[in-house]
């Protein structure tokens, strides 16, 4: 589990939520804009609950690896969701490296 400190506080999430708001952080600051995400956090008690973090050039957000006995709020859809808004301002080309199967390639007809 990770403690993501942020404006004086600690907020507990998984490492794969920590990790993919980092990126996004970074991607965003990358086009100084910003965002508001919710994520879900651990508090003490070892309830899972969100908080809303705000994002972009200014935002100064550390995590950094914690040893706990509570349960990481492991939530694949919002991991996802994160990566997703990150890929959307790192658009990427993808070469296919496979020939279609119905191609011609011979140019003779």
């Amino acid at each position: 589990m990770k403690a993501l400190i942020y404006a004086g506080s600690e907020f507990l999430t998984s490492d794969a939520i920590a990790d993919a708001l980092l990126e996004y952080g970074a991607a965003l600051a990358e086009g100084r804009t910003g965002a508001t995400v919710e994520i879900p956090v651990v508090d003490a008690a070892g309830t899972v609950t969100t908080a809303v973090f705000l994002v972009g050039p200014a935002s100064q957000i550390v995590a950094r690896q914690v040893d706990t006995h509570l349960a990481e709020p492991d939530r694949l859809e919002v991991v996802e969701r994160l990566e997703a808004l990150t890929r959307r301002l790192h658009p990427t080309a993808r070469a296919d490296t496979e020939t279609p199967p119905d191609m011609d390639w011979s140019w003779e007809s």
